[in-house]
């Protein structure tokens, strides 16, 4: 027969779809699969309301055949078949699908339902064969009919469509597969072991048995007359091997699996030796219909706070994998899930790489975020060994998730957050923070530094500990940013220990305040002259009790903040320093000492501001700019 040209725009479309939309070639063997599948799935439908048919669903199978020396990978199917003109416009119109019209047909009549799953719906993943084979062959019979046809094409130039013999109903699909090049080694689609691990990968849950001869190797029997000096031999044979397991697990029912199989699974899948800390299983229905099965992990993967880690669900339709991290499906604050999705309502362009709508990804998206929060909330309730297991491996990264996006997300993550507490320094929510407030206490307080042993003994610390108040203990970078962006909680507002009105003062405590300050101006305007640029202020201290000194800073840098930035800033965030504020104890033996300094020895005055200023950067934890000269300075003064 006279070759005939595609009805689609030729060459250029077809090249595209080759060369341009499909990222990955391994790709093509599970679009015939899936392909394969529909055309089992239409049989099987058609089994049901046509008695002449006479197939039942377990006669139903593909099977995979590879000849290295013709270069050739075959993929039959004993399903629908297809008519002359039905080869002629699913495979002679490019783009055009036999399963979506299917599909269609179907639910014009009220006829769909989960069991007839049409997975290729866009009529293009056939023509991704081309990236692997320089010419095809498919032959096909239809049921119901006697005759079969072959179609033949080795590309853009057009395709034959000629009458042959096939015994049996159903389709063949033969890809000569493209010589070996320099960049690619397309031999690897001949080796029956590459064939096996792309069906595992791909096409697993694959409803139907995917079938191949595989060539294994077995030790030969001993002989029974063999000597002392035998050594053992070996032998290849042939077995048939069904390489797809056909049934995911999120697909059955949860009381038929045991929490050992989710386990099992979830080690095998996602590559850990330990057991998931919380399986999560959903069922839904309704706009969108999907399943899921995601596990929550008991450990940090080795590089989940690093760039190169990819979050992302695997995502599934009908089986079919079509993504293996989908990011879309998970938010940035839920990341360390794992997991699977499988829904029939994804929508797909051209390729099943690249989603065209996000809609339903979405849906689904936000739902599984509610999910994923119920679980974790009621770990926390529940069990709190396993939520602090939890908490230890990724509570900063539910940290980060309240800082992002100008903390949209806050609401939803703000009782998930833990912080380590001077109650009994154990980790502690907000909630269970404000059980425990007194009465008349007004402000949820916190203490930021890099140990919650030394927070506690921070000299701002001791009038609220002494007021009988708890302390929030923040230890990690985030943390200060994180209580920055909540800023209150139940109507609490989160107050750090360093700020003058942490406690409440009376009338006569403000004004006796003032009358210090006023009274010590020669003493703070002499530190500030003295120290320069190293403070940007000083003043008499209302959150010291019986220490001499501390430093605090004004603005929105705290110390904390300063030293993050410093850390991890790099030259763009090194000017982000705060305002220090040197703060003095006016009743310690220290400032008296110092005050009268002033008055009588401005040099030893200026030791003694030197000190002092080097004795808070020491509390706060900051470096001193030249500890040779403290070391000296304090030797000076022990005469």
């Amino acid at each position: 027969m006279a070759k005939k040209q595609f009805k689609a725009e030729s060459k250029r479309i077809l090249d595209l779809m080759i060369n341009s939309i499909y990222t990955h070639k391994e790709i093509f063997l599970r679009e015939l699969l899936s392909n394969a599948s529909d055309a089992l799935d239409k049989l099987a439908y058609k089994a049901l309301t046509d008695d002449s048919v006479g197939v039942s669903r377990s006669d139903l199978n593909i099977r995979l055949a590879v000849d290295k020396e013709a270069r050739t990978l075959t993929v039959s199917d004993n399903g629908i078949g297809m008519t002359k003109e039905e080869l002629e416009n699913n495979l002679g119109v490019i783009a055009r699908s036999g399963s979506l019209q299917f599909k269609q047909e179907m639910a014009e009549k009220g006829q769909e339902d989960e069991d007839t799953s049409i997975i290729g719906q866009f009529g293009v993943g056939f023509y991704s064969a081309f990236m692997v084979a320089d010419e095809i062959t498919v032959t096909s019979r239809a049921s119901g009919s006697d005759t079969a046809y072959r179609w033949a094409s080795s590309g853009a130039d057009g395709y034959t469509i000629d009458e042959c013999e096939k015994e049996g109903v159903g389709t063949d699909i033969v890809l000569h597969i493209k010589p070996d090049g320099e960049e690619e080694q397309y031999s690897q689609y001949l080796d029956q072991n590459r064939i096996e691990r792309l069906v595992k990968k791909y096409s697993d849950y694959i409803r139907y048995p995917i079938v191949m001869n595989m060539e294994r190797e077995r030790m030969k029997e001993k002989p029974a007359d063999a000597g002392e000096d035998y050594k053992p031999e070996w032998e290849t044979y042939t077995e048939e091997a069904t390489l797809n397991s056909m049934v995911p697990l999120w697909q059955r029912a949860k009381k038929d699996v045991t929490q050992e199989e989710y386990d099992r699974f979830y080690q095998d899948k996602f590559s850990d030796f330990e057991a998931p800390l919380a399986t999560i299983k959903v069922d839904a229905e309704g706009t969108v219909s999907y399943k899921a099965l995601l596990f929550i992990p008991s450990r940090t993967p080795y590089d989940f706070y690093t760039r190169e880690y990819e979050k992302g669900l695997q995502l599934y339709s009908n089986g079919v994998l079509i993504m293996d991290k989908c990011a879309d499906l998970l938010p940035e604050h839920f990341r360390f899930v794992r997991g699977v999705v499988d829904t029939p309502d994804v929508s797909l362009n051209i390729s099943r790489e690249l989603l065209q709508h996000t809609r339903q990804l979405k849906v689904i998206s936000t739902n599984l975020e509610k999910k994923i929060k119920a679980e974790l909330s009621r770990l926390q309730k529940e069990d709190a060994e396993k939520y602090e297991t939890f908490w230890n491996a990724f509570g900063r990264n539910i940290k980060y998730g309240v800082v992002s996006d100008y903390g949209i997300h806050k609401d939803l993550l703000l009782d998930l957050l833990m912080f380590r507490s001077s109650h009994d320094e154990k980790l502690t929510s907000l909630a269970q923070y404000q059980e425990r407030m007194a009465e008349e206490q007004e402000f949820i307080y916190y203490a930021a530094g890099e140990d919650a042993g030394k927070l506690g003994k921070l000299p701002q610390a001791e009038r609220i500990l002494d007021k009988g108040y708890e302390i929030l203990y923040l230890t990690e970078d985030v943390d200060e940013f994180c209580v920055q962006t909540i800023q209150e909680y139940e109507g609490k507002k989160l107050k750090s220990i360093n700020d003058e009105d942490a406690l409440p003062e009376s009338e006569e405590e403000k004004k006796a305040a003032e009358e210090k300050a006023e009274e010590n101006k020669e003493v703070l305007s002499f530190l500030k002259e003295t120290l320069g640029d190293k403070i940007s202020d000083a003043r008499i201290s209302r959150i010291l009790k019986s220490h001499a000194v501390c430093m605090t800073a004004d603005g929105p840098v705290s110390l904390e903040m300063e030293k993050y930035f410093q850390r991890t800033g790099g030259e763009m965030m090194a000017g982000m320093k705060a305002q220090r504020v040197l703060e003095l104890n006016p009743d310690s033996p220290a400032f008296t000492a110092l005050k009268n300094a002033v008055q009588t020895d401005k040099e030893l005055a200026k030791k003694y501001a030197e000190l002092l200023y080097c004795q808070a950067l020491l509390i706060a934890e900051l470096p001193l700019e030249d500890p040779s000269a403290y070391t000296d300075l304090v030797c000076s003064l022990m005469k």
